[in-house]
């Protein structure tokens, strides 16, 4: 196994630029995560969600995964990954971000479903149907960091051939 200058053994930083694992800053950053997050469970909110069971549901995952993402950001910002060499972290953001996009696949097709264009009040249907967009996209950004987090997980794509050569001159 070769080694790369000023790189440890057992460092798991990734060629794609993550920083021990985590994906790079130029993919999907978790900020924009949490924004859009915060802007469907913030929409869903602001209505009279309560009298919809469906809207429960949707806004348990959006706050849910919201909190979980800003805790990986804070892990992320403070380098506590570095410090945590037993954790695999590539395999662990490759759980979060699939389980989040199923999810959010299920909270986007149960709020777009639960939306009604006959509610007695247009403010809820406004801020419904918004979250619902603002729930798509929360799901697509999520389905593609789970693509970049499972590229991360997998190295460069290299095979076995390739690993083992080595370059003498």
């Amino acid at each position: 196994r070769t080694q790369v200058p000023g790189r440890a053994a057992g460092s798991r930083a990734s060629a794609l630029g993550g920083f021990g694992g985590f994906p790079p800053i130029r993919h999907f950053p978790l900020s924009t995560l949490q924004v859009l997050g915060l802007l469907t469970w913030a929409l869903i909110a602001d209505t009279t969600y309560y009298l919809h069971a469906a809207y429960g549901w949707v806004m348990f995952v959006a706050i849910f995964f919201w909190i979980l993402t800003v805790i990986f950001l804070v892990i992320y910002l403070l380098q506590l990954h570095l410090k945590f060499h037993i954790v695999p972290w590539p395999l662990v953001l490759l759980i979060f971000n699939a389980t989040a996009t199923v999810l959010y696949i299920t909270a986007f097709v149960t709020c777009s479903a639960a939306i009604k264009p006959t509610s007695w009040r247009q403010w809820d249907y406004n801020r419904r149907a918004a979250a619902a967009f603002f729930a798509c996209l929360v799901m697509v950004a999520y389905g593609a960091s789970t693509f970049f987090s499972f590229c991360a997980w997998r190295g460069l794509g290299s095979n076995a051939a390739t690993s083992q050569v080595t370059n003498r001159a």
